[in-house]
């Protein structure tokens, strides 16, 4: 059986984005986003995969270790319905603050989605990425794997910019849930729910 993931972006895709997000006790996960992604693991045996840009730490705004107490608070949400996270990846640097090379990792790049195949030997062919914004589907799209773009109030600006480069997600969904639908639909058939 071959590996797969669902890739997940954080802020705005799996909880409330306040900005810069550093206060571990300011954590809210979005609705129905527990549920997917008990089902997505415990079900249907998909990796969980978070990949984030958070160029706050770049700019002085958080620190790599608020990011991390964010993302531990994610997994004891997360452990409350018998699901977790499998490997959290995120990129510090932003271009007006960092180098090139240090900005490698910075999504649209498909850099940590690649990271995580060689780690956990992915097949990207049967793997999904979920996000809110242009960039997290530019990045799906380079890594070969399906891309997910959630009606937030980011979609008007990202759909607006993946049109004018002529890229396009595999699926538009009004949230988690029917993103969720979407990918077992597409990778079981349509007779599962």
């Amino acid at each position: 059986m071959p590996v797969k993931a669902v890739f997940l972006d954080r802020d705005g895709t799996l909880n409330e984005d306040p900005g810069y997000l550093g206060e571990p006790d300011k954590v809210v996960l979005l609705p129905g986003v527990a549920d997917a992604l008990s089902k997505l693991k415990n079900k249907y045996n998909f990796l969980l995969i978070v990949v984030s840009n958070q160029s706050g730490i770049s700019r002085g705004l958080i620190t790599s270790e608020q990011v991390d107490a964010v993302n531990s608070k994610i997994s004891e949400l997360l452990a409350l319905k018998n699901t977790k996270i499998d490997a959290f990846y995120y990129c510090p640097a932003h271009p007006e603050f960092s180098s090139e090379e240090e900005c490698i990792c910075r999504k649209p790049s498909p850099y940590m989605i690649l990271k995580a195949k060689e780690v956990f030997d992915i097949d990207l062919s049967s793997s999904y990425l979920i996000g809110d914004f242009a960039t997290d589907i530019q990045s799906g799209i380079q890594a070969g794997v399906k891309s997910i773009l959630l009606k937030t109030e980011k979609f008007k600006d990202s759909i607006s910019i993946l049109h004018n480069q002529n890229i396009f997600p595999s699926f538009v969904a009004e949230n988690i849930t029917d993103a969720y639908n979407f990918i077992i639909k597409d990778s079981h058939g349509d007779n599962l729910c």
